[in-house]
């Protein structure tokens, strides 16, 4: 690890995280303490204000982003060669606030309506997240992009866009969400959120898996 231990203090893991595996990791603290001796300190986000943190010369031991990204940053020598450890994969979902009407999203035709439906659309930050882009190429292949630009309410990421969305007074508003599927974890912890909104998934279609691998300090 690259981080510097402090007297008295025990090492640190240093992170830069997908915002969609925050929950992993989260879970994973005290496992690591006590079976490493050592903390894990992360910043989560976007996965392209990972890519920007690392580049920028932020400390990391470890980046988890997309796996088309590491690869684009290890043939950039931005990153260790060793080989690339897949994560999960991410799916897309719509929430809403509870209590607010659950759309129907089971076909094509039914997450248009509902789209189309709805005041407001919170999301991601649609260039660096993966989440994001993958709502603006749903919207395209809808031939919704143009017609609902100005619906769309932009965040840094998905927490932030479903707090404003839990906050909001907008009827019926809809947020696109991602959330990291984990091997060995049901779908039902996977899915679980702040009480203010509830989820369902949008599609099959989903963003590229995520994967992690070691960084390396540039010269």
């Amino acid at each position: 690890m690259s981080g510097v231990a402090v007297a008295g203090r025990a090492p640190a893991l240093q992170l830069l995280c997908a915002g969609a595996v925050k929950g992993l990791v989260e879970a994973l603290r005290e496992r690591f303490r006590a079976g490493r001796g050592a903390t894990i300190d992360a910043r989560f986000g976007a996965v392209g204000a990972m890519r920007e943190a690392l580049l920028a010369g932020a400390p990391c031991d470890v980046l988890v982003v997309t796996e088309a990204m590491l690869a684009e940053l290890r043939e950039q020598n931005r990153i260790a060669a060793a080989p690339l450890v897949p994560i999960g994969e991410v799916r897309t979902g719509v929430a809403a606030r509870a209590g607010d009407a659950l759309p129907r999203i089971d076909s094509a035709a039914s997450l248009k309506a509902a789209l189309l439906g709805a005041p407001a659309l919170y999301v991601p930050d649609t260039v660096r997240s993966t989440a994001g882009r993958h709502v603006v190429s749903v919207l395209e292949r809808l031939g919704l992009a143009a017609e609902l630009a100005a619906r769309l309410s932009e965040h840094p990421n998905g927490a932030t866009a479903m707090r404003a969305l839990s906050e909001s007074g907008a009827p019926a508003a809809l947020q696109a969400r991602a959330r990291i599927f984990e091997c060995g974890l049901k779908a039902a912890q996977a899915r679980k959120r702040p009480s203010s909104a509830s989820m369902r998934t949008v599609s099959p279609a989903s963003p590229p898996p995520l994967a992690m691998a070691d960084s390396k300090t540039q010269g």
